[in-house]
């Protein structure tokens, strides 16, 4: 059998045990979305937002990229969290990355990688920002996990750069912004940082937003 049609068989399965729990499960799915979440993470196959936090459809709001970046260059993303803080009204945006990840990785070495070059480009300038530290770190995977965690505390402080999230930090001191890790070897989450309405943000950075 082709593998794109064990998918299909696998989707009618999940489908029959959803309606075995409940008999309007999709019925009830269809009507509206309120997540109180929205995920930022990476599009590493091994990292399934909803299975590693143990959430159902329709709690939590998802974008991936590769290495989880927030780049004030992406419309995608951008429009992404303007969806969800302001009509969506999200409490939460995590941004997560995980452990082993292949874009730090490439972005650690000299290979030339093509139009990727530039979206790793972000990771190598938090590389640069925090080479005495790493470049302290001899072990080659341990100094890679270590990149992972700065580089989710600089798109943490990206996101929190955003006009859309600063308004909301005005209007009504949310959304809270989280920095998780996923740890691929335990299955666990770490969480490494937090931004909210009264973290201090470096004068630069700041908006006169309505």
């Amino acid at each position: 059998m082709d593998s794109h049609k064990k998918l299909l068989l696998a989707n009618r399965a999940w489908v029959q045990d959803k309606l075995n729990v409940r008999a309007d499960y999709f019925q009830r799915m269809a009507q509206d979305q309120t997540p109180e979440f929205l995920w930022i993470g990476c599009s590493d196959s091994r990292v399934p937002a909803e299975d590693i936090t143990g959430t159902e459809p329709g709690e939590l709001f998802v974008h991936r990229n590769i290495a989880n970046l927030c780049l004030h260059t992406d419309f995608n993303m951008l429009s992404v969290v303007q969806y969800a803080v302001e009509v969506l009204e999200v409490k939460h945006v995590i941004v997560c990355g995980h452990y082993g990840c292949g874009g730090v990785k490439n972005a650690m070495t000299h290979k030339d990688l093509g139009g990727i070059n530039r979206w790793l480009h972000e990771i190598k300038d938090v590389y640069h920002a925090h080479a005495a530290e790493l470049e302290s770190i001899p072990d080659l995977d341990r100094r890679t996990n270590r990149l992972v965690e700065l580089n989710v505390v600089e798109q943490l402080n990206n996101l929190s750069h955003a006009s859309t999230i600063q308004s909301a930090w005005k209007k009504r001191k949310s959304p809270i912004l989280h920095g998780w890790v996923y740890d691929l070897a335990t299955g666990y989450l770490n969480d490494l940082a937090e931004l909210t309405h009264e973290s201090r943000l470096d004068d630069i950075y700041r908006l006169d937003v309505d």
